[in-house]
């Protein structure tokens, strides 16, 4: 187990599943690397959850290095613990005994399954059904304290927490238990053309003007953002209908300032004037990271050399509790 006396261990996991979007970077990404020093941290690029759905396997793994090449660029040192999940097979072997011990109904209630799956139900993949104890056990693997999360994904960790407390109830203190960690500026950045929806990946897939991506150039950038939703009023007043709150979020995070001073800006300003600003404030947000992530996509050998690197060095703390859990339930 984690001792007292270390920094608080956070595992953070994204999936590669095509670009990051700027909600992930001003939710996730620029939180990591600006309280990067203060904890011990993991960053896993979680590609076992990513086949939980039909994959290209060429796309999957020029987006797993596509994904790397931008924690990279966005500032996540060198030095942090940065891997490929299936890199660690500890991952897949805790997962299976998890699932051993988790109830279906527990599986059944998850709000992700049944939005992912939706009318397909009897045709997804049993990995979609099982996706919440592989992300316990990418989880407790590392004995975890905080996990940065979004709103729609603390009810994984609530069930992580869960399975954690009913294994140390019937084996004795296997698990240390994980928390949530929720940002409370830019954790929920808004779709632009549906402000009633979370910005994702999945969304835009089908509506190309849904979300910035980390990677879009600066005109495609002032397009998106120039047909972007806003209010039927003629111009920015308060209070802001969805659109216009989600425009100012964007502005204000990005900039870190506060509601008031926002207002004050942009009361009574048109809708222009907004999203001039917006994406005068993303691009110069995205384009040193833009830079800096062609530099790193011109020597793929040394991206995956120093993946393969932290997998190595991860390994054995991985093994550990992989093996404290095995002799627990009689494995071993």
């Amino acid at each position: 187990m984690q001792s007292a006396t270390t920094k608080p261990r956070v595992f953070s996991g994204i999936q590669p599943s095509g670009g990051l979007h700027l909600g992930n970077y001003l939710g996730a990404i620029r939180n990591w690397v600006r309280d990067q020093d203060k904890y011990d941290n993991i960053f896993c690029i979680v590609d076992l959850h990513t086949i939980t759905v039909p994959q290209d396997p060429a796309a999957l793994r020029e987006n797993t290095l596509d994904l790397a090449a931008v924690y990279l660029a966005s500032g996540i040192s060198k030095t942090q613990a940065m891997f490929i999940q299936s890199h660690i097979p500890a991952h897949a072997e805790l997962a299976w005994i998890l699932e051993c011990f988790v109830p279906m109904g527990w599986l059944e209630r998850m709000t992700q399954f049944k939005e992912k799956s939706g009318r397909e139900r009897e045709r997804s993949s049993a990995g979609l059904f099982a996706y919440p104890a592989l992300m316990a056990a990418d989880i407790l693997l590392y004995d975890t304290r905080y996990v940065p999360v979004g709103e729609d994904q603390r009810q994984h960790i609530e069930l992580t927490r869960d399975v954690a407390q009913r294994m140390n109830q019937r084996f004795g203190e296997l698990f240390t238990l994980p928390e949530p960690m929720i940002q409370a500026a830019g954790a929920r950045i808004m779709g632009l053309d549906d402000p009633q929806k979370k910005m994702s990946k999945s969304l835009a897939a089908e509506a190309p003007g849904h979300a910035i991506f980390i990677l879009d150039a600066p005109e495609v950038v002032r397009r998106k953002l120039a047909r972007a939703q806003t209010d039927a009023q003629p111009e920015v007043r308060f209070p802001a209908g969805p659109g216009v709150t989600n425009l100012l979020e964007i502005y204000r995070t990005i900039q870190g300032k506060d509601w008031a001073t926002v207002e004050k800006e942009f009361g009574g300003k048109s809708y222009s004037v907004l999203k001039t600003a917006v994406a005068d404030a993303v691009i110069e947000a995205l384009t040193p990271i833009q830079q800096r992530y062609r530099e790193i996509r011109t020597d793929d050998a040394a991206l995956v050399q120093h993946l393969r690197g932290a997998a190595e060095r991860l390994t054995p703390t991985a093994n550990t509790t992989l093996r404290r859990v095995q002799e627990a339930v009689g494995l071993r």
